[in-house]
């Protein structure tokens, strides 16, 4: 299955039946224990109608990750999908989110990492937003954390590994 097609799989599964600061307090902490054993230095962001609910910044970020979470978080905000889909679809098109939508890079960016938080039978209230990995990795450990938090099976939902460069 190809990257837009599991993405899309990913964000019809992973929605919540119900959602609250001790939502975000439990993902925000998932999200943290699930960078720390990958070894990695995440900033995390979880905001609810535009309310922050959860922030952490973990030792190794800088105010750049803060940045990149700003302007993945928009993205999101602007077409309900998550940053690796829209940032998907423009390459495949072409195109850039700046050339399509006139939107400025200096406030928005279609890098992976944002995820949009959903509730069944309602759609985007929110985004989950990591920064500090690769595009690819900052979306595959949103995934991962969601899917086991929601009980679904991450092996399901994960992205295909990357295709081998031809050498």
């Amino acid at each position: 299955m190809d990257d837009l097609a599991r993405i899309a799989l990913q964000e019809e599964r992973l929605q919540f039946e119900r959602f609250d600061s001790g939502s975000a307090w439990s993902l925000g902490v998932r999200l943290k224990q699930a960078a720390e054993t990958r070894q990695a230095a995440v900033a995390i962001d979880i905001q609810l109608h535009g309310q922050p609910l959860f922030f952490y910044a973990m030792p190794g970020t800088t105010p750049d990750n803060v940045e990149w979470v700003r302007r993945k978080r928009n993205v999101v905000m602007r077409f309900h999908q998550s940053s690796y889909a829209i940032g998907l679809k423009c390459q495949a098109q072409q195109t850039t989110i700046y050339e399509k939508f006139a939107l400025r890079t200096r406030d928005y960016v279609a890098h992976g990492g944002s995820f949009p938080l959903k509730l069944q039978g309602t759609g985007c209230v929110g985004t989950i937003t990591v920064s500090g990995l690769p595009q690819r990795e900052d979306h595959e450990l949103v995934v991962a954390v969601l899917a086991e938090l929601l009980g679904h099976s991450a092996a399901d939902l994960a992205l295909d590994p990357p295709a081998e460069p031809p050498f």
